[in-house]
């Protein structure tokens, strides 16, 4: 069964029967899955099925949590996994179908080497949030003593996804707004990205387009029109990173989630504009093979503005009207006695496909001293 291969519940339905699926094991979020609507619709279409229902209690993707969810699925062993959720959920699910519990699952997590040569089972997500994209990335976060961690490669990535907008349709505002900025920090990343290339920008800049025109509307007034946007323009993005992997917002975001409790895109975003300026004001320190200079532009014009200062503005406005606080003590985030365990925390992986290197006095100086 390759990715993509199931885009509806009719062809899951199918799938079910044909394959002659018998046992099914669910993982997703007690609130989001009620709330979403999900309950209703699979409970429906899996009842003459044995299904073990699991819901995750820990906030963002921890190694103790996981631990206990392989031990479910191996002592459950479903034909099938279905990832009801966020991306914490499907990443969850991503490395659990992947990993079996032994002494080197810790350090195997550490050096991003997974010894398994094939999944457990079949996984199909279904993302019940339009952020993450991790329903179509080979890439699964978790996190050991509140410091992330990654496992990445073509096994991680679930075996098939089902987008449906009305799973997305009632969030609250502060899922809509966190998981929509996500979707389009890693949009605008995966376009600067070291490892963009010709078929990450395609996905990156219909990402780009698709979740601007639709973002604020979806935080305010959500329809089924532009919650299945912003699902799609979601997953577009997911595609792209999927490709290139992100860049210096995503990589300072971490800390801030796991010793503040900030939702990962809401972290994202506190950075994401003073990055794109310090890239641009040193186009003359481009790392990367492709004219830096041109990229922006293509980012300006996507946004509607001039140049890095309207750029800069048109971010700051969007997030403004998505009620994403980003006034560091606001915040609660003491920068006097935090600096050093943010700094600590920054994932240096994607903090080097970042177009421009970005030394720790750059970290210091974005964090504590940037203006525009």
């Amino acid at each position: 069964m390759n990715n993509d291969s199931i885009s509806t519940l009719d062809e899951l339905k199918y799938f079910l029967n044909s394959e002659k699926i018998k046992k099914i094991f669910i993982l997703t979020g007690k609130n989001s899955y009620k709330k979403s609507g999900a309950e209703k619709i699979f409970t429906r279409l899996i009842k003459s099925r044995n299904c073990y229902l699991y819901f995750k209690n820990s906030y963002y993707p921890d190694l103790i949590e996981l631990k206990k969810i392989i031990l479910e699925i191996r002592k459950f062993k479903p034909d099938l996994i279905l990832a009801i959720g966020g991306g914490s959920v499907i990443d969850y699910a991503k490395i659990a179908n992947l990993e079996n519990i032994d002494q080197k699952l810790k350090k195997k997590i550490y050096n991003n080497d997974h010894l398994s040569k094939k999944r457990f089972t079949r996984l199909i997500a279904i993302p019940t949030t339009a952020g993450s994209g991790a329903e179509v990335t080979g890439n699964a976060v978790i996190y050991i003593n509140k410091k992330k961690f990654s496992l990445e490669g073509d096994l991680v990535k679930p075996s098939s996804f089902i987008l449906l907008p009305r799973l997305i349709l009632g969030n609250k505002k502060t899922i809509k707004s966190s998981s929509g900025i996500d979707a389009i920090a890693q949009a605008i990343e995966s376009m600067i990205s070291a490892k963009s290339d010709r078929r990450s920008q395609l996905f990156a800049e219909n990402a780009l387009k698709l979740l601007l025109k639709n973002y604020v509307d979806y935080y305010r007034n959500p329809t089924i029109s532009n919650s299945k946007n912003m699902s799609f323009g979601s997953m577009l993005a997911g595609k792209a990173i999927n490709i290139t992997k992100t860049t210096a917002p995503h990589a300072i975001s971490y800390p801030f989630t796991s010793i503040y409790g900030i939702p990962h895109g809401h972290a994202v975003s506190l950075t994401l504009e003073k990055f794109l300026v310090f890239n641009y004001l040193n186009l003359d320190k481009s790392q990367v093979k492709f004219d830096l200079k041109k990229r922006n532009e293509k980012i300006f014009k996507i946004f509607n503005v001039k140049n890095i200062n309207d750029l800069y503005k048109s971010i700051k406005l969007i997030k403004k009207q998505t009620n994403l606080e980003d006034n560091f003590k606001k915040l609660n985030i003491n920068l006097n006695s935090g600096l050093d365990k943010i700094i600590s925390g920054v994932n240096s992986k994607r903090l080097k496909n970042n177009p421009v290197k970005v030394e720790l006095k750059d970290l210091k100086y974005i964090l504590t001293k940037f203006q525009i």
